[in-house]
């Protein structure tokens, strides 16, 4: 009797600790908080000096300041921009509207102190981390209208787009929102990032129009070097973009890492292939092309996919992207300047569709979502896909002509043929 009454209040202390257990507060994780804070680093130097170096040199000598000075005041005002309203919106709580959008609970940072954790992590190292995928993303669109946009005009544009087009569709796949809801996968921004900026820099093409003398004028790099070295560090930096969106220090990350490279690798080779085939010589500007579109390519898939999936992404990055740039340019004659649209938009539909394949754990993925098969998640996929371009194609064209109509947009043909260095900033890249 007595024993079975020890075995009795046993039962009832376990059952009243046991919910207490499973309420525990989340801990920090000292592995996850280090890898975090140098994936920001590295996200960070994705733009600056990486995306600031690789476009510099891709435009003439003429405006190579002006680029410079687009990416760092970009940095420096989204930084603001994150820390005002950008966080909240695309982090916070939305309550009865979270499915669309996050609140302002998170504004000015309330609340995010040295003691606050988002999951294993100080919340502090997420916001930053998340802060530096903010930045390249308005970044990135600065390709489509180099050489001929007016620097307010820019810098207006590019924070109402983050705060209109790029926090919402952060939220909804990031964010707890309805695309994440739904279970689109993906990883590392092929949506958020890639898409979103790869379809505003079309629009902006568009909007904007050609440069004076495209496409019968001549326009190479200035200076390949330069282009080379951005590229560099922007191979480099991806690492922490992809293997740093599994937010720890652990095999996730360590896949993702490993994808990424193969990704690269993959598709600076296969585009090298496709040119050397079409023009009889391989270029230096080629295979470093070739992997931003293999980077871009395979990061919606790179939390989830495996050697075999990557090898497969990088390969279709390499010639659907090649395959994109020369008809965007030689056939509609589309004025992207330095190709953002057919690398990195196009690039981000492809690796966020294959993703729903490769995903699959007989093709080497983490498996499918239970219940759903390729076919199915292909069609979440293919909704993700439609929703970005939507939103991001239908606000970018308003934003730019809201801003047109503010502070205008686009320098006069003389100023254009003078050059953007001395026009806008009274200075040169070069004096010899």
């Amino acid at each position: 009797m007595k024993v079975r009454l020890l075995s009795v209040l046993h039962a009832a202390l376990f059952l009243a600790v046991a919910p207490l257990a499973g309420a525990a507060e989340p801990t920090l994780n000292a592995a996850n908080t280090a890898w975090i804070i140098t994936a920001s680093v590295l996200v960070l130097m994705m733009t600056l000096p990486g995306l600031a170096l690789f476009y510099a040199g891709l435009v003439r000598a003429k405006n190579v300041l002006s680029v410079l000075m687009q990416c760092f005041t970009i940095a420096c005002a989204v930084t603001i921009a994150w820390v005002v309203v950008g966080y909240s919106l695309a982090f916070g709580d939305g309550g009865g509207a979270n499915a669309w959008i996050g609140g302002l609970g998170k504004a000015f940072f309330a609340g995010v102190d040295a003691k606050a954790l988002s999951g294993s992590i100080p919340e502090t190292v997420f916001a930053m981390f998340q802060l530096t995928f903010a930045i390249i993303t308005p970044a990135l669109v600065i390709g489509a209208y180099a050489e001929r946009v007016r620097f307010g005009g820019m810098l207006l544009f590019s924070l109402l787009w983050l705060l209109v087009v790029y926090c919402p569709i952060a939220h909804w796949v990031w964010g707890g929102g309805w695309l994440q809801q739904m279970g689109v996968m993906d990883f590392a921004g092929g949506l958020v990032v890639h898409l979103n900026a790869g379809l505003a820099a079309l629009i902006c093409a568009l909007v904007l129009g050609r440069r004076r003398g495209f496409p019968d004028t001549a326009m190479p790099p200035h200076n390949m070097t330069m282009v080379v070295t951005g590229a560099c560090l922007l191979w480099v930096g991806w690492f922490g973009f992809n293997a740093g969106s599994a937010l720890a220090a652990d095999g996730t990350a360590g896949m993702a890492m490993l994808v990424t490279h193969i990704g690269a690798a993959t598709g600076s080779l296969a585009w090298l292939l496709c040119e050397t085939w079409r023009y009889g010589k391989p270029s230096v500007l080629g295979i470093v092309t070739g992997m931003v579109a293999g980077l871009g390519t395979i990061t919606p898939a790179s939390g989830f996919v495996g050697p075999l999936g990557a090898l497969a992404i990088g390969a279709a990055a390499g010639v659907v992207c090649f395959t994109a740039t020369n008809t965007m340019k030689r056939s509609l004659g589309v004025d992207d300047s330095l190709d953002v649209f057919p690398v990195h938009g196009v690039g981000g539909i492809l690796g966020t569709m294959l993703t729903g394949v490769f995903v699959a754990a007989a093709l080497g993925g983490i498996g499918l979502p239970e219940g759903r098969g390729i076919g199915g998640q292909l069609g979440v996929q293919l909704v993700g896909v439609l929703a970005t371009a939507a939103w991001c194609g239908i606000l970018t064209w308003i934003l730019l002509k809201v801003t047109d109509a503010v502070a205008g947009l686009r320098v006069s043909g003389d100023e254009e043929t003078e050059g953007l260095d001395t026009v806008l900033h009274n200075e040169k890249g070069y004096n010899l």
